[in-house]
């Protein structure tokens, strides 16, 4: 029965903090639009992005079989529906369980109902859409989606929540850290004394076990109130732009990064056992002495306790969880240190809810040491990530891809053979023979050491784009090569070339890669990926996008960016995404982080009425101002005149989706349909 409780407990210590997201968790995410069709109509337009593996059904099934999507539009006067919703194409199949015809969604589904307004006054179209999602072994309860869709001049209403996979990323890597930090040797130990602290001298378990609840928000709050304060007072005092220069400043800027990677290295090396690190024994001393308090104040100092003795092993863990989530938004911090907190919390208070489960803790021992060398190794390789920020922000190159992949690979291949005992620090025991779980874990590692090797020679490692160095880093890249010679030898076929041939029409002889208007500005600084051409100040590539008669693809992207890479390898790299950008866009990348310093007639003054002398800082005012947003990747279309041709698209891994993004934007910039203007 101990064994089943500890079963059940560890399942919700696992559940709990899912379930305080669960939106978040939803394989579907809907997006809301309108067009405008001219004469008071407009197409009211609702979107769902499906992830992979999951179906929505159609509105058209019949009776006995599963939820068809259904939409449930408010009553109002000030607008009428004209026909029925309509939908995009559906599969259809024979399902052998309901014995009937269904017709369901995979990746996306498009439902749109044409409305006619009845006045003149700005019209909301409001009601309730309900969907059910399944995939091939499960099906989720229907769910009810609200929408407020606002019809100004065919005007979005609502943007695309395309954020939500790279929150969902960094809390699911803010909860794997608070796990780990759980095995740290500063932590372990803690938790069966912690425990018995509450039980001891309670005066009934009802007492130990509010006492052990108040611990668990103690420390939640003693690492997330002090971000959170931080956050709060920047920008109640400065406002988004302040607060976005902070993060910025943190994120890019040499000083910190060469800090957080030398604080990475010591730990490192603490973790190998060369020394230890201890915070001043005075701190501990006092904080502990304050615990021996009855009531909630020495539960508040036992807290404090843990968190200042597990520095010396969490220091890094939370270092890391709030640098990834530094992308300029206000809750994303936050929100990603209070679910490590909570994840890191969770066991102390299970425990002491359910102190037999400590007998089933494993004891104190090598063990430990074990996990403490391995964590050593992942710091090393995580260390080179900030000096790797700072390296491509100021240009170094002393990090270049080859050389930050050379590192990463000679790191994990370390790794493997210290698992198999071929490699000893000097608080091991000595390894006689491997277990089980040392031996998957070496699989496990030099499986990784072998995927990253073809990287040397220009291999995408799309799996770990977030985390190296840009592709045109590489000094060998054997697929960039190509590319260039390619288009050497067509630009010479067609300087020599006198006519078409015959046979062939002007479309058909056109160039695959379209030429630049001239030599881009920063271009000795500065490249895009996949061999594309761009620009990389913004009125040069306005002025080309004017002479080529070209919509503008505006790209607000940074070198400490993880998602911009994740973008650029797995969305960019699409066939169709590359064509469309070679062919049909003027490209113009703007980094938000450059500290490259600008010739002082071309300074400008900021929102904030400050004035902007680099490159990073001119470009992160021109899209705060502009746009309202900090947060990079972010994607724009526009026109010739300031006119956004769609709405930004910011990180989502949806090939299709950014796609049709393009393509969209690229019909409303020839039928001259634009959603707003960033000039008025």
């Amino acid at each position: 029965m101990k064994k089943l409780n500890l079963f059940f407990a560890l399942l919700f210590a696992l559940i709990v903090p899912f379930t305080s997201f669960g939106q978040i968790y939803d394989p579907v995410q809907w997006s809301f639009s309108t067009e405008s069709l001219g004469n008071n109509e407009y197409n009211v337009i609702f979107k769902a992005n499906i992830e992979a593996g999951w179906h929505v059904y159609s509105q058209n099934i019949a009776d006995g079989g599963p939820i068809p999507t259904a939409f449930y539009f408010a009553e109002a006067t000030d607008y009428e529906r004209e026909g029925i919703v309509e939908e995009s194409p559906s599969i259809t199949l024979i399902d052998p369980v309901f014995d009937m015809e269904l017709r369901y969604f995979e990746k996306e589904a498009v439902f749109t109902q044409k409305v006619r307004v009845l006045g003149k006054e700005p019209v909301a179209v409001k009601g309730e859409l309900e969907f059910m999602v399944c995939n091939d072994g499960m099906c989720l309860p229907p769910t009810a989606v609200e929408f407020d869709i606002n019809l100004d001049g065919g005007t979005l209403a609502n943007a695309d929540a395309t954020e939500g996979d790279s929150l969902l990323s960094m809390i699911l890597q803010a909860i794997l850290w608070g796990l780990a930090a759980l095995l740290t040797p500063c932590v372990f130990p803690m938790i069966p004394m912690t425990v018995s602290f509450f039980l001891h001298g309670s005066e009934n378990k009802a007492a130990g076990r509010f006492k052990a609840i108040m611990y668990f928000i103690f420390i939640v709050l003693l690492y997330t109130l002090p971000i959170a304060i931080i956050i709060m007072v920047t920008w109640i005092f400065g406002g988004d732009s302040v607060t976005g220069d902070i993060f910025n400043w943190l994120s890019t800027h040499w000083l910190p990064n060469i800090i957080f990677f030398l604080v990475f290295m010591v730990f490192a090396a603490s973790f190998f056992g060369a020394f230890e690190i201890v915070l001043p024994s005075s701190l501990v001393n006092k904080s502990d002495a304050n615990s021996e308090k009855k009531g909630l104040a020495g539960v508040f100092f036992m807290a404090l306790t843990l968190v200042l003795v597990s520095f010396a092993c969490t220091g890094p863990i939370v270092g890391t969880v709030l640098i990834k989530s530094t992308s300029g938004e206000f809750w994303t911090p936050i929100l990603t240190m209070f679910c490590y907190a909570c994840t890191f919390a969770l066991p102390f208070a299970l425990f002491a809810l359910f102190p037999s489960m400590l007998k089933n803790l494993p004891k104190s021992g090598g063990w430990l040491n074990t996990v403490k060398v391995i964590l050593g190794f992942i710091e090393v390789a995580l260390g080179f990530k900030f000096l790797s920020v700072a390296d491509q922000t100021y240009h170094w190159h002393l990090l270049d891809r080859e050389v930050y992949l050379g590192i990463w690979i000679v790191c994990f291949a370390m790794l493997g053979f210290y698992l198999l005992g071929k490699i000893r620090f000097k608080n091991d025991d000595p390894v006689e023979s491997i277990g089980v779980g040392r031996l998957i874990l070496s699989i496990i590692t030099f499986t990784f050491v072998v995927y990253m090797i073809p990287g040397m020679w220009g291999a995408p490692l799309k799996a770990l784009s977030g985390y190296l160095p840009p592709q045109q880093t590489l000094d060998f890249d054997l697929k960039r090569i190509n590319q260039e010679n390619a288009d050497k030898v067509i630009e010479f076929i067609q300087q020599n070339m006198k006519a078409i041939p015959a046979g062939q029409t002007e479309q058909q002889h056109a160039k695959p890669t379209a030429e630049l208007c001239e030599e881009p500005r920063f271009n000795d600084i500065f490249h895009l990926p996949h061999g594309l051409k761009g620009y990389f100040d913004y009125e040069q590539a306005l002025a080309c996008a004017k002479a080529q008669n070209k919509p503008l693809y505006v790209d607000f992207t940074g070198h400490g960016c993880v998602n911009c890479r994740e973008m650029e390898a797995n969305v960019w790299s699409d066939p169709r995404v590359l064509k469309m950008l070679r062919e049909d866009f003027i490209i113009v990348a703007l980094y938000v982080d450059d500290k490259t310093k600008l010739p002082k007639e071309e300074w400008v003054m900021g929102g904030d009425g400050k004035m902007k002398k680099t490159i990073g800082r001119k470009y992160a005012d021109f899209q705060i101002t502009k746009f309202g947003t900090n947060a990079q990747p972010y994607y724009c279309l526009m026109g010739h005149n300031g006119e956004l041709l769609h709405e930004p698209r910011a990180y989502n891994l949806d090939k299709d989706g950014f796609v049709q993004f393009l393509q969209e934007g690229l019909d409303n910039f020839k039928n001259g349909v634009s959603v707003r203007n960033i000039n008025e």
